[in-house]
C-alpha cells in the first residue's frame, strides 16, 4: 500500500509524533493506521527508557481547577531544558495531567512508591473476599484483585482521562518521543474540598 502525505498528516495530528517517525511506523504497519499506532507506542517506550538516566534542569508546574472550584490537581513536570519547558505543548501536556490529577485522584506515582504496610491492608481485603473462592485459583484471584486496586492508585498506571486507550505512563513515553528528552512527573497533588 503506498503511504500518502495526508495518511502520515493524519497520524502526526493523532500522536503528535515526528514526521518521519509517523511514516516509518505507517510502512512498517503497511498503511494500517492503528497498527501504526500501536508501534509507535511501543518506540515511545523504547525511547523513553534510553533516556531515563538523563538529568533533569527544567519544567513546568501546572494546575486545573474543576468547575466550581471544588476540586484542584497540580503537577510539576519536569524536562531537560527551558526550550522545551516553554513549548506550548509540554505545557498543555502538564495541563492535561494535572486534569488528570483532579479527576482520577491518584495516591501514587508509581509501584515503587506504594508502601508495604498499604500492600499488607489491601491483601488482607481482597483475602477477605476471595475466602469462597476455590483454593487452586485464589492466589489468583487475590493477585487479580490487588493488580486491579493497584492501576487504580497508582498514576503512571491509570488509564489516561481524555483517552483511556493510553496511561499516563504511555503518555509520558509519547511525550519523551514527541519532545526528544526525558520527561518526568516530579511531582503531583490533588486537593479537595470534600
Amino acid at each position: 500500500m503506498e503511504i500518502t502525505t495526508d495518511m502520515i498528516k493524519a497520524l502526526r495530528d493523532e500522536t503528535s509524533v515526528s514526521i518521519m517517525q509517523c511514516k516509518k511506523a505507517l510502512e512498517e504497519a503497511g498503511g494500517d493506521i492503528e497498527k501504526a499506532k500501536v508501534l509507535l507506542r511501543k518506540s515511545s517506550a523504547m525511547i523513553a527508557n534510553k533516556k531515563s538516566d538523563r538529568e533533569l534542569g527544567a519544567g513546568v508546574a501546572a494546575a486545573y481547577t474543576h468547575a466550581g472550584g471544588a476540586v484542584v490537581g497540580a503537577v510539576v513536570l519536569s524536562c531537560e531544558t527551558d526550550f522545551v519547558a516553554k513549548n506550548e505543548e509540554f505545557v498543555k501536556l502538564a495541563r492535561d495531567i494535572a486534569m488528570h490529577v483532579a479527576a482520577m485522584a491518584p495516591q501514587f506515582k508509581s509501584r515503587e512508591e506504594v508502601q508495604e504496610s498499604d500492600l499488607r491492608a489491601a491483601k488482607e481485603v481482597f483475602t477477605k473476599e476471595a475466602a469462597n473462592v476455590p483454593d487452586a485459583m485464589r492466589e489468583k484471584a487475590i493477585q487479580g484483585k490487588l493488580d486491579s486496586f493497584l492501576a487504580d492508585k497508582v498514576l503512571m498506571e491509570q488509564p489516561f482521562v481524555k483517552n483511556g486507550d493510553v496511561t499516563v505512563g504511555e503518555l509520558i513515553s509519547t511525550g519523551v518521543q514527541k519532545f526528544g528528552e526525558k520527561i518526568e512527573i516530579t511531582r503531583f497533588e490533588r486537593l479537595s474540598v470534600k
